[in-house]
C-alpha cells in the first residue's frame, strides 16, 4: 500500500523500516529527489550509529564559479539558468573530502571533471558498464530506491519514470525477487511538476511505490546549457556525418562534438547543396570508398532511428527536422514487415523513432518535450538501459531494429594503434566513467552492417601550450585497440577495422595535426612498427587549423556557433569567447604574462555593455583596471563572429 507523506515523514519511515545500514540507489543525472536526499543525509549525520551508502551516477551540481574574471561571467548566468535548483548537501562534503564517517557515495559515472580533486570520490568510484549498474547495485544490498517521477495530467495514479527509467526498470524484477524472499526494500517517489510525462515503457502505476512524497517538487530542473561549437568540432561533425547511412540507426552522446554532428546532419538534410559544396572543398577523396560503402551525403529519404542511452538535445532536433523518423515496432513480425517496406495494419502507423535510457539537456529541451502532443511524445520511448546498451534479451528484434547502426562516441585521447581514452587520466584519476561507451563499441562489431565511430579533437591548447590528442601510447585505455573500428578527427577518417598495425598507424597519423606527425612517425619507426623509409602521403601534410579556418570562412552559414540554441545573451556569448581565448593563451594567475595583451587593448567605449555585464565599466583599483584591459583585449581578438576557437579542459 502506498504511503503518502511529507519529506520528513518519509525519512522517518525509512529509518523505522530499514536496517541500520541504508543502501540507497538513485538514478543517474536528473531523476534524483534532492530535497528528500538532503533531509535523509542531515538525519544520518546526526545518527552515528546508522550508516548510509548512496549508489548513483552523475551527481549534478552547479558549475564552480571560480574567481576573478570567470566568476564575474558565470555568477549571474548560473543564477539565471539554475535558479532555485536544490544542491545536494553531501556533494559539497564529497568535493572537500569531508563526508561523515557513516556516509559513503559510490558512483559509476561522475559529472565530467568535477571530482578530480576529491580523494573520497576517486577512491569510492565503481568502474562498471552502464548496463551492469543495476546488477552491481542490487548485489550490494540495495534496500531503498529514491526517484523523481512525472504524473499523467489525466490520471494522477499513473506515473512515469520520465527522464530515468534506465536502471530502475532493470532493478524492479531484481527487487521483486528479493522481496519474495522476505527482504524489505522500499521504493520512494516524488512528482516533479516540470518533468515531462513520458508514455510507454517508462509508465508505472503509483502502487509500485511504498512511499510517495505528497508535495510535488517545483524547483528548477538541472540543465546543461548549450555550449559553443568550435571549428574543430564542426569539422569532426562534418566528417562523421558522411558515415551515417540513410535508413539506419544513430547513437550520439552529449557535448559540443555531438552537437556538431547533429548540425552537420541537419545541414545534409536542409541545405544539401551547400553541405556537398563544403565537402567537395574539404576533399574526402581518401575516404570516398568508405563513405560510399558505409554512409552517404544525400538527404535522408527514409530517415533514421535513434537508439541512444542518452536522449540528447541533438536527437530531438533531428527528429523535429525529419531526419530521425524511421519507426521501429515492438515485435519481430511487425519489424520485419517494416524493414521490408510492408505496413500491414493501422497499428503500424504508430511506432517509436527514438529509444532512450535517460535524458538531460538545456531548459528548452525539457520545454519542447512538455509541449509535444501526446501522439508525438509517444514516438520517444524511454526504456531500460539493458534494452538499449546490450543485444542479449530480445536479440532478434534488436537486430531487426538496429540496421546499419552508427554508434558515435567521444574520446579525448587515442593512440596511433587504435586504443582510445574517454574516462580516466593516465595517473588513475577518473574524469567521468565508461558509461555505455564500451557497450556501443561492442555492438558496432556484433551487429551486421554496424560501425563504431570514435570522434576526437586531434589537438588541444591550454595556457598557451599546444599538445596532440593522438599519442604513441597512454597509461590507460577505455576502448582497447582490438576493438578499433573508425576514428574521426577534424582532419578526416581513419578506417581501422581488420587492418594491420602499420596500416592503422599510418591511418591515424593521416588524421593527426601536422605539427605532431613527424614525432609520431619517428616513435613508430623506433618501435619497428613503421618502415624506416616511410613517407607521409602529401595529401595529409597540410593538416592545419589555418587550412580549416580558410575553408570555414568560405562556408560561414554551415558553421553556427550555437547550432542547437543558446542560453547566453549576446554579450555573454562574446565574453565567453573572449575568456576562453584568454584561458587558452595565458595562465590567468600569472598576471605579468598578460601585460602585453593588456597594453594593446582598445578603449573602454568600444564595449560598454560587455564591461557593464562584467562589472568592469568603472574599475576600482589596479586589479580591476587590469581585468578591464584583459577583457577588452580578448574581446577585440575574438570579435570576428567566425572566431570559434575551443578550449579543451
Amino acid at each position: 500500500m502506498v504511503h503518502r507523506c511529507s519529506i520528513e515523514a518519509a525519512v522517518d519511515q525509512v529509518l523505522q523500516r530499514l536496517p541500520t545500514h541504508i543502501h540507497m540507489g538513485m538514478p543517474l543525472g536528473l531523476g534524483k529527489p534532492n530535497r528528500f536526499v538532503n533531509a535523509l543525509y542531515a538525519r544520518i549525520k546526526g545518527l552515528p550509529e546508522r550508516r548510509l551508502t548512496i549508489y548513483t551516477a552523475l551527481v549534478l551540481g552547479r558549475p564552480p564559479l571560480g574567481d576573478g574574471l570567470q566568476k564575474r561571467l558565470l555568477e549571474p548566468f548560473v543564477e539565471r539558468v539554475f535558479g532555485d535548483y536544490p544542491e545536494f548537501d553531501f556533494l559539497a562534503d564529497l568535493r572537500s573530502d569531508e563526508l561523515p564517517a557513516n556516509v559513503s557515495v559510490q558512483q559509476f559515472f561522475m559529472q565530467p571533471g568535477s571530482l578530480l580533486g576529491s580523494t573520497t570520490a576517486q577512491q569510492s568510484y565503481i568502474s562498471s558498464n552502464y548496463s551492469h549498474a543495476a546488477r552491481d547495485i542490487n548485489a550490494k544490498g540495495l534496500n531503498l530506491v529514491a526517484q523523481l517521477v512525472s504524473q499523467n495530467p489525466e490520471d494522477a495514479e499513473r506515473l512515469s519514470l520520465s527522464c530515468n527509467p534506465d536502471i530502475t526498470l532493470d532493478l524492479l524484477p531484481m527487487i521483486e525477487k528479493r522481496r519474495a524472499a522476505g527482504e524489505t526494500i522500499l521504493m520512494l517517489g516524488q512528482v516533479h511538476e516540470a518533468l515531462p510525462f513520458m508514455p510507454g515503457s517508462a509508465e508505472i502505476d503509483s502502487a509500485a511505490f511504498d512511499l510517495l512524497i505528497d508535495t510535488p517538487e517545483q524547483s528548477t530542473l538541472f540543465s546543461t546549457p548549450n555550449m559553443p561549437v568550435g571549428v574543430q568540432d564542426h569539422f569532426i561533425g562534418l566528417h562523421a556525418s558522411t558515415l551515417v547511412r540513410d535508413g539506419g540507426t544513430l547513437q550520439i552522446g552529449i557535448g559540443a562534438m555531438g552537437d556538431a554532428l547533429s548540425a552537420a546532419l541537419l545541414a545534409r538534410q536542409a541545405d544539401n547543396a551547400g553541405y556537398r559544396a563544403l565537402l567537395d572543398e574539404l576533399d574526402l577523396s581518401p575516404w570516398q570508398a568508405l563513405i560510399q560503402a558505409e554512409g552517404g551525403v544525400e538527404p535522408f529519404a527514409t530517415g533514421l532511428y535513434g537508439c541512444s542511452e542518452m536522449f540528447v538535445n541533438g536527437l530531438l532536433a533531428l527528429a523535429e527536422a525529419g531526419v530521425i523518423r524511421r519507426k521501429v515496432y515492438p515485435d519481430v513480425a511487425r519489424q520485419a514487415a517494416a524493414n521490408a517496406g510492408v505496413l500491414q495494419t493501422a497499428e503500424d502507423r504508430d511506432g517509436v523513432v527514438v529509444h532512450g535510457g535517460f535524458f538531460l539537456g538545456p531548459n528548452s529541451f525539457y520545454q519542447r518535450l512538455r509541449e509535444l502532443p501526446s501522439a508525438s511524445l509517444a514516438q520517444f520511448d524511454m526504456t531500460a538501459i539493458s534494452y538499449i546498451n546490450e543485444l542479449y534479451g530480445d536479440e532478434p528484434l534488436k537486430r531487426l531494429q538496429r540496421r546499419d547502426a552508427r554508434f558515435i562516441n567521444t574520446v579525448f585521447t587515442a593512440t596511433v594503434m587504435g586504443a582510445a581514452v574517454s574516462d580516466q587520466l593516465e595517473d588513475g584519476r577518473v574524469i567521468s566513467g565508461v558509461g555505455g561507451q564500451y557497450n556501443f563499441v561492442v555492438q558496432g562489431h556484433a551487429l551486421e552492417d554496424a560501425r563504431s565511430v570514435l570522434i576526437l579533437r586531434s589537438w588541444r591548447e591550454s595556457a598557451g601550450v599546444i599538445s596532440s590528442n593522438v599519442l604513441w601510447d597512454y597509461g590507460h585505455c577505455t576502448i582497447p585497440r582490438h576493438l578499433r573500428d573508425i576514428v574521426v578527427t577534424e582532419y578526416g577518417i581513419a578506417q581501422l577495422r581488420g587492418r594491420s598495425d602499420a596500416e592503422v598507424i599510418e591511418a591515424m597519423i593521416n588524421i593527426s595535426d601536422s605539427r605532431f606527425q613527424p614525432s609520431l612517425i619517428a616513435e613508430a619507426q623506433r618501435a619497428g612498427k613503421l618502415n624506416k623509409d616511410f613517407v607521409l602521403d602529401p595529401r595529409f601534410a597540410n593538416n592545419t587549423s589555418e587550412r580549416l579556418e580558410a575553408i570555414r570562412n568560405r562556408h560561414a552559414s554551415l558553421f553556427p556557433e550555437y547550432p542547437l540554441g543558446c542560453d547566453f545573451t549576446d554579450e555573454e556569448k562574446d565574453l565567453l569567447r573572449a575568456l576562453n581565448w584568454l584561458k587558452s593563451k595565458f595562465k590567468l594567475s600569472e598576471l605579468l604574462e598578460l601585460g602585453k595583451a593588456a597594453m594593446e587593448a582598445p578603449e573602454a567605449s568600444r564595449y560598454p555593455l560587455h564591461l557593464q555585464r562584467m562589472g568592469l565599466d568603472q574599475p576600482q583599483g589596479l586589479r580591476e583596471e587590469l581585468y578591464q584591459r584583459l577583457v577588452l583585449a580578448a574581446l577585440q581578438e575574438t570579435e570576428n563572429p567566425m572566431f570559434q576557437e575551443r578550449v579543451t579542459p
